[in-house]
């Protein structure tokens, strides 16, 4: 009798691009609703009810995972929230058998992987050489790298106002004092303040560059420069993308004490601080009590 499993992520490749080779934008949820509504719901009720150990529905956990090895690959993408619709590149590889391999040599999906400021322990990892902690330990940096990315990539996509407000809430969430949010017209390269002390004294000024693609330059951070006039000596800037050596040098030669924060450092300060993410579920690993067995 043939041994029925649920398909892996990999396989729900294809099945998730034939649902959106009308090109038409669907749900999240739709999407994942239509996929196995045309091709697993026919498995047994004990596999599509089948949890993973937080609880989740393993069959949607392993398409969702589907989903996101596309995206990273530029087969799918996302127009808005919780949206998802079919690219030129996905409409025109439906017709074949997309394999994980083929995904995994993607240049965009290596980029993710490997490029050097998301890398994880995926290099060189062999699963037949690897323990149990190892396999979790490659699935938590695999989890992370994935949430950080799509984080950036929110952040790039928000309201440049609202940016500021993230960065400001972050800081706050880092220790460091009350802030103010400068007014939107007229201050002078400033989006917000920081109190280091309850009067005042000793102020941090912040300027937040929401860029999709674009660096800051050396211009950007001589204008910062000559916004803090004489209030004070320290300042962070902030972006969701990079600085160029122009505006590396700048920051680096002033008199000022000027912190920069690119767009990996920001995302996994925001991580590490839990602004923008929360905790979906928690592993508990357990080990032999050794104490216990000490009195036998």
């Amino acid at each position: 009798m043939e041994n029925i499993e649920l398909p892996k992520f990999h396989e729900t490749f294809n099945p998730i691009l034939e649902i959106l080779s009308d090109g038409k934008i669907i749900n999240h949820r739709e999407l994942l609703k239509r996929v196995i509504d045309k091709y697993y719901s026919k498995l047994p009720k004990e596999l599509l009810d089948q949890k993973t150990k937080t609880g989740e529905t393993l069959i949607l956990n392993r398409i969702a995972w589907g989903k996101s090895y596309l995206k990273k690959g530029g087969y799918i993408f996302y127009p808005e929230r919780g949206m998802v619709q079919i690219t030129d590149k996905g409409k025109a590889s439906k017709k074949k058998k997309l394999n994980l391999k083929e995904i995994e040599s993607d240049s965009g999906l290596m980029e993710f992987y490997t490029e050097e400021k998301y890398k994880t322990k995926q290099e060189n990892f062999q699963v037949s050489n690897s323990t149990p902690q190892d396999l979790i330990d490659k699935g938590f940096s695999d989890i992370e790298a994935q949430i950080k990315s799509d984080l950036l990539e929110r952040l790039k996509n928000i309201d440049p106002y609202y940016f500021e407000k993230v960065i400001l809430i972050l800081l706050k969430k880092m220790g460091y004092g009350d802030f103010i949010e400068t007014s939107k017209s007229g201050d002078g390269g400033i989006d917000g303040i920081i109190n280091e002390d309850k009067l005042g004294l000793d102020k941090i000024y912040i300027q937040a560059k929401r860029y999709d693609e674009n660096k800051v330059r050396e211009k950007d951070i001589r204008n910062f420069i000559g916004a803090m006039s004489g209030d004070t000596r320290k300042g962070v800037f902030v972006t969701t993308t990079d600085f160029d050596k122009g505006a590396i040098q700048k920051a680096h030669d002033a008199h000022h004490n000027i912190i920069l924060i690119d767009g990996k450092k920001l995302v996994d300060l925001m991580h590490q601080y839990n602004v923008g993410v929360q905790i979906k579920s928690y592993y508990e690993i357990k080990q032999l009590d050794e104490d216990f067995f000490e009195g036998e």
